[in-house]
Order: C-alpha cells, then sequence, then structure tokens
C-alpha cells in the first residue's frame, strides 16, 4: 500500500449510494433530491463494483451521498463490502434516519467510521448553511451516541464565508465532541454551490496557516479537502520552523503529527492525492469522475470494468501529469506534491488542467522570470 502507483490503482474510491437526500444544504454538490433515482446501481450490481474496487490493490471506500442512509440495502451492500475486506466508512446526513438502532447496525456489519458535518458552532450557523432547521442537534446526538459504542467519528466542515470568522470556535467543538479527525473541505463552486459563497485566496491563505499552527495543539488531526496547496503551506512552515531542516522538497514532510504507519491510522495517502490521481468517484447511476467535485465523466462502470477507466482515461491520463498542467501551477515547484485543485481549476475556468485560481504563492521560477526583466529593465535604463 505504501508504494502504490497512482496511475494504476487509487487510494480512496467515494461511491455516491444515492442521491437522495431530507437536508438541502446551500453548496450540495450533488443537488440533492428528495426522491430516489430509479437508475441507481443495483445491489447485484454495487457488489460487481465492490470486487472491481477490491481488485485495484484494495483501496479504501467511503460510501456517500446523497444521504447513504436513504437506500434500504445500504447495510446490505456495507456488509458485503467489510466481508470482502474493504476498509469502509461512511457520510451520512443528519436526519431522523439517524437512529441509535441505525448506527448499532453500522457498528454490527462493521463500519469502521462515521463522519459527519458540521458547519458552525453553533445551530444558527449550521442549520442555516444546512437548510434544515435542528440539523445541528441531530448531528450533536448521534455523535454522543457514536462515542457510547466506541465508533471513530471524523466531523467535515465547509469553509465559507458563512463561517470563517468563527472556525476558532468551531476547533473547541471539535475538540470537545472528541473527533479523531476534523476534515476541512474549502468550497468548490459547483452544484448549489457558488463563487460568491467562497473565502478569497488571501483568506485560504491565512486559514492555511492556522490550521498549520492548530494542528500542533490539540488532540484530534485535522485534514484538507480540495486545498491541496495547504500541503505547501505546511512544507514552507516547517522549512523556516527547522533551522537543519532538508530544503528538498518532499511530501512526506507535508504530513501531520501522529504518522505512525503508510496510512497514520486515519486513512491518508503516503503521497499527494488529488482528482483523478489516487482518488476516483462514481456516481449514483455508474459515471465515473475524477472527484465528486471535478463533474468531467470519463466512463460509466455498466459498460466499461473501473480499472480499465480509471487507468487508460485521456482525463485521469493528464491529470496524473503535473507536468501537463498550465499557468504557475504547471511551473510550480510544488506540483507533485500540491498540483492545486483540479476541481477549482475546472469550476472557475472551464479547464482542470488550468491553474489553482484560489492560491496566492508565485512560483520560484515566475518570481526569478520577474527579477531577471526587472533587472534587465534596470541595466538599459541606467545605459
Amino acid at each position: 500500500m505504501f508504494n502504490r502507483d497512482f496511475h494504476k490503482n487509487p487510494f480512496i474510491v467515494i461511491w455516491e449510494l444515492t442521491r437522495a437526500c431530507e437536508l438541502k444544504c446551500l453548496h450540495c454538490r450533488a443537488e440533492a433530491q428528495h426522491h430516489r433515482h430509479p437508475h441507481e446501481l443495483t445491489f447485484d450490481e454495487g457488489k460487481n463494483l465492490i470486487h472491481s474496487i477490491y481488485e485495484m490493490d484494495n483501496p479504501m471506500l467511503v460510501f456517500t451521498g446523497g444521504d447513504p442512509l436513504m437506500r434500504p440495502d445500504m447495510f446490505d451492500i456495507v456488509d458485503y463490502a467489510v466481508k470482502k475486506g474493504v476498509r469502509v466508512s461512511i457520510t451520512p446526513s443528519a436526519t431522523p434516519n439517524v437512529t441509535k438502532e441505525i448506527i448499532q447496525k453500522a457498528k454490527e456489519v462493521g463500519l469502521s467510521r462515521w463522519a459527519f458535518s458540521l458547519d458552525g458552532p453553533t445551530a444558527s450557523i449550521h442549520d442555516h448553511f444546512r437548510g434544515t432547521k435542528g440539523s445541528f442537534e441531530l448531528t450533536i446526538k448521534a455523535i454522543h451516541y457514536l462515542h457510547k459504542l466506541n465508533i471513530p467519528v471524523q466531523i467535515n466542515t465547509v469553509v465559507s464565508k458563512y463561517n470563517v470568522n468563527v472556525l476558532e470556535e468551531m476547533a473547541k467543538v471539535v475538540e470537545e465532541l472528541n473527533c479523531v479527525l476534523w476534515s476541512v473541505f474549502f468550497l468548490v463552486p459547483i452544484g448549489r454551490g457558488s463563487e460568491k459563497d467562497m473565502i478569497s485566496p488571501a483568506e485560504h491563505e491565512r486559514v492555511f496557516h492556522w490550521l498549520h499552527q492548530l494542528n500542533k495543539n490539540v488532540t484530534f488531526d485535522i485534514k484538507t479537502t480540495a486545498a491541496q496547496h495547504y500541503r505547501r503551506v505546511v512544507i514552507q512552515q516547517k522549512m523556516k520552523e527547522t533551522s537543519t531542516f532538508d530544503q528538498t522538497v518532499r511530501y512526506e514532510d507535508a504530513l501531520f503529527k501522529g504518522i505512525t504507519s503508510p496510512f497514520d491510522g486515519l486513512g491518508r495517502a503516503p503521497k499527494g492525492v488529488n482528482d483523478g490521481n489516487g482518488f476516483v468517484f462514481i456516481s449514483h447511476v455508474g459515471d465515473v469522475y475524477p472527484s465528486g467535485l471535478l463533474p468531467v465523466r470519463a466512463g460509466n462502470v455498466r459498460e466499461t470494468p473501473l480499472a480499465e477507466i480509471y487507468r487508460e482515461s485521456p482525463i485521469f491520463k493528464n491529470l496524473r501529469n503535473p507536468d501537463k498542467y498550465k499557468g504557475k501551477c504547471g511551473v510550480c515547484e510544488f506540483r507533485y506534491i500540491c498540483g492545486g485543485s483540479r476541481s477549482r481549476a475546472y469550476a472557475i475556468t472551464g479547464d482542470y488542467m488550468e491553474s489553482e485560481p484560489y492560491c496566492v504563492y508565485i512560483p520560484k521560477t515566475l518570481r526569478k522570470q520577474k527579477s531577471e526583466k526587472h533587472r534587465s529593465r534596470s541595466t538599459q535604463i541606467h545605459l
């Protein structure tokens, strides 16, 4: 697993079991509906898919939605995956569907972790973001019951203009809830998400620096999504903080505290993961994308084996070659470690190979070129 070749096999697979959901989240990638789609992958198709996933060097499998609990056969699917030997987790929506009985059943079939979304430290902020009154209270109750069953819990938070100024309070809530991981998502404007809801590039940088410092002083771990440039910030800070630090840019230097194995106990890959590069998303109807946030269809598992799509699709091959990235991402010294959010590049520019539009960093190559031009102009003026 440690030496997994992302050109051949992903590190993590996300399967959108259904788009049905009772919430009305402002940023919803899936633009979830109240009812299930009639052409969702069937249980038997799901078993075939799980077998295909397992054969790709058994990556992690995350069941998402919509709300996975809206599928009555969800636990049959989970049970099949667990018995197959796949490590699975689930990201349900905090609705009345999350009962003590459901959580107990999840433990019995072997779900290794639950992840709940919490987008604010108070009910008013979270419920506004999720579009449903009472969602905050349901989430807190579910987390407390998961603790009673000794099931690890992670919190997912989408950073937007609605909560960027209360992230310190949010971190305290994550600490108080005794969660193992805070997964911090940075908004990508697709689905119901809008560019006007995003924080600015400068605010992204500020939050990255804050997260790096926070990580040193909290009991939970932190990871980011759609924020590949956080890895660059971590490396830069380590270079500043350690006078003897090797100035070579390496991914392992962007990992966080508590690293004891290739997966550090929290399911992170031993090298940088980006859309289509160690990551693959399967929709409720079997369409395959580089990620759920990058809606560029590469095929369908009903027509083509998942492994063939992942390994041979020109879209995936392009995404796995940072030297093909355009603009400053293509010449950045951090491109193999960071690479920028391919999803955000697509959402803002319409080209998934373009530069990350919400990164303030100027690569060394471009700074050198600018400096040389400045010296050349100064020389001409002096002459």
